[in-house]
C-alpha cells in the first residue's frame, strides 16, 4: 500500500511541472510545501496502520476526501460518483459540496458563469442539479474544480458512465483546460481513450510504475502487455451460431424504487439459447433493478418472467438458481462473496445443499476443498491457498471465484452485470472468454454492462435500456457506437436531440 501511495504522488509532484501549488489556506512563503508534505505523511501513517491493523480502504478513503474537499487545492479529484446536491441549484450548493462553506453567496453564479465561458464548460449556474444529465453533473465537478483553482485535475474513469458523445464532448473540455495551463491525470483501462486523449501515459501495475511512453510510439497491445505483464488478446473471438428456442422471456415487467419512483417500465424482451443478448445503457436507468428482479433479488409491480415456460417473477434467488440460472452480480463484493470466507466456502455458495458437497445435515469438507483446488486451477485463480479468505484477493481474483462458482456447474441462462467492472485487461480477456464458451456450448447469456465497447464485442444482439425502458434493439452486427449513444440518451429524437423519445425495436 505505500509504495502505491508513493506512485500516487510521484505522479502528482511529477504533474507539477516546476509549479508550487496552493492551498486554501495559505499565502506565498508561508509553509504550503511544509503542509503538502505533513499531509502526504500523514497519508503514510495511515497506510502503515492499514496494513498492520487491517482496515482496509482507509487511505484510500483518507486521501481521496483531502482531495474532494479541496484541502490541497492543487488537485482536485473528480471520481466515478459525482457527490452533487440534486434538490440545490448549481451555485448555491457550490461552497456547500466543497465542505468549507456553510452554503454559497449569490456572487458564486457570476463566478460560475465566468468560468463556464473561459474553459468551454457551458454550465448553467441556475439549472437544478437533479435536472442535469450526467455528462453535465460532471461538467459541474469540474467547474467545483476550478473554482477553487486547482492546478491539477484526477479523473477517475471519467468516461464510465457517459454516452459516447458525452465521451466526446468531455474530451474538448479536456483539451481546453489543457490549453489553458492546466494539468489532467487521466486514470482509465480503455486504452483507445488513453492513445486518444494523453500527451503522455504512465503504467502502474502492483502499485509501481512499470512503463512509461508517449501515444505515438505505443499501441493498444504494447500498453495491455505492460499492464499485465504478457501478451493480451483484445479481440474477442466468436463464431456465428444460429440461435436456438427462448430460454429466458420477459414480458411487460414494471417496479418501483422505495420513494414509489418507476425503475421499470413495461420492459419485454426475450433471449434465446446459444445467443447472447447485451443490454446498454448508461448506469442508472433500470439495468440493476432489472437483473435483480430476474434472480430473485426486488419484487416487481406487474409483468411476468419466464425460464423455458416457468414463472419465476416472485421466486427466491434459490429457486432461480435451480432452474439452471448463474449469476454474475454487479457488485461482487456486496452481492457475490462472503469475504471473511476463506476461498473453499464461497466456491459453494448457492450449492452447499446438494451433493456432493451435503451429506445428509453435514458438509463433505473433501469434497470441498477437492472441488475448490479443481477451480483455482481451472480458472486461474492467483492465490496461495484455497484458504485464503477472499477480502485478501486482487478485484480480477474475486471476481474469478464467483465466475467459477457461477458456470462450474451445468446452466441454462447465465445473467452477467458488470463482469469486468474495475478489471485489468488480463481479467477482462479470461472473463470474455468464459462468456463466449458458455454461450457456444448453448447457454443463454443475458450481458449487462456500462461499457459499450465490452457489449459490441461479446453480444449478438443489443438492446438499450433508458429511463427503465427498453427503446432499441439491434443485431449486434449491425449496430454502431453513434447510433447506440443516442439511443442511450434517450432516442435520435429525445428532446435533447430536438424532438420527443421513440421508441424502436426492430431486431
Amino acid at each position: 500500500m505505500t509504495i502505491a501511495l508513493f506512485s500516487l504522488f510521484y505522479l502528482l509532484l511529477s504533474f507539477l511541472g516546476g509549479r508550487r501549488p496552493s492551498l486554501p489556506w495559505s499565502k506565498p512563503g508561508r509553509g504550503r510545501w511544509l503542509q503538502i508534505g505533513i499531509a502526504l505523511a500523514a497519508a503514510l501513517l495511515l497506510a502503515g496502520l492499514e496494513e498492520a491493523l487491517g482496515l482496509a480502504g482507509v487511505v484510500s478513503t483518507v486521501v481521496e476526501g483531502i482531495l474532494r474537499a479541496g484541502l490541497i487545492v492543487a488537485a482536485a479529484y473528480i471520481g466515478l460518483w459525482l457527490l452533487l446536491g440534486a434538490y440545490l441549484l448549481l451555485w448555491e450548493g457550490l461552497n456547500f459540496l466543497n465542505g468549507l462553506i456553510p452554503l454559497g453567496m449569490r456572487s458564486d453564479a457570476k463566478k460560475v458563469a465566468a468560468i463556464s465561458r473561459q474553459f468551454g464548460l457551458d454550465v448553467n449556474p441556475y439549472a437544478m442539479v437533479s435536472e442535469l444529465p450526467v455528462g453535465m453533473q460532471q461538467r459541474v465537478e469540474i467547474v467545483k474544480a476550478l473554482y477553487r483553482q486547482a492546478d491539477i485535475l484526477i479523473l477517475d474513469e471519467p468516461t464510465a458512465v457517459l454516452t459516447p458523445q458525452e465521451a466526446e464532448e468531455l474530451f474538448q473540455v479536456m483539451r481546453s483546460l489543457i490549453d489553458q495551463g492546466k494539468s489532467i491525470i487521466f486514470i482509465t483501462h480503455k486504452l483507445k481513450e488513453v492513445l486518444r486523449v494523453a500527451d503522455r501515459i504512465l503504467v502502474l501495475r502492483g502499485g509501481r510504475m512499470v512503463g512509461e511512453a508517449l501515444p505515438k510510439q505505443a499501441t493498444e497491445a504494447s500498453l495491455a502487455a505492460m499492464m499485465v505483464g504478457r501478451e493480451v488478446i483484445l479481440t474477442v473471438e466468436k463464431e456465428r451460431v444460429a440461435a436456438g428456442e427462448a430460454v429466458l422471456q420477459v414480458e411487460n415487467l414494471a417496479a418501483v424504487d422505495e420513494r414509489g419512483h418507476p425503475v421499470l417500465r413495461g420492459v419485454s424482451f426475450e433471449v434465446r439459447a446459444g445467443e447472447v443478448l447485451g443490454i446498454a445503457g448508461v448506469q442508472g436507468n433500470g439495468q440493476t433493478e432489472l437483473v435483480k428482479a430476474l434472480t430473485g433479488l426486488y419484487r416487481v409491480g406487474s409483468g411476468r418472467a419466464r425460464i423455458e415456460g416457468v414463472d419465476i417473477t416472485d421466486a427466491s434467488p434459490r429457486q432461480v438458481s435451480e432452474l439452471g440460472v448463474a449469476h454474475v452480480p454487479e457488485d461482487r463484493v456486496k452481492d457475490g462473496l462472503v469475504l471473511s470466507y476463506p476461498i473453499y466456502d464461497n466456491m459453494i455458495l448457492g450449492s452447499y445443499y446438494r451433493p456432493p458437497f451435503a451429506r445428509g445435515l453435514l458438509i463433505d469438507e473433501d469434497a470441498v476443498h477437492r472441488q475448490a483446488v479443481d477451480l483455482v486451477q481451472t480458472f486461474d485463480v492467483r492465490t496461495p491457498s484455497i484458504a485464503t479468505p477472499v477480502r485478501n484477493l486482487s478485484g480480477g481474483n474475486m471476481q474469478k471465484v464467483i465466475v467459477a462458482r457461477e458456470l462450474s456447474r451445468p446452466i441454462k441462462l447465465l445473467i452477467a452485470s458488470q463482469p469486468t467492472r474495475g478489471l485489468d485487461v488480463g481479467s477482462i480477456e479470461f472473463i470474455h472468454k468464459r462468456i463466449i464458451e458458455k454461450r457456444n456450448d448453448g447457454a443463454a447469456v443475458l450481458l449487462v454492462s456500462a461499457e459499450l465497447d465490452e457489449i459490441m464485442s461479446l453480444s449478438d444482439r443489443i438492446a438499450v435500456m433508458y429511463e427503465g425502458k427498453i427503446l432499441y434493439t439491434v443485431d449486434a452486427a449491425q449496430a454502431t457506437r453513434e447510433e447506440l449513444g443516442l439511443w442511450m440518451a434517450g432516442g435520435p429524437t429525445h428532446p435533447l436531440h430536438g424532438g420527443e423519445t421513440l421508441e424502436r425495436q426492430p431486431a
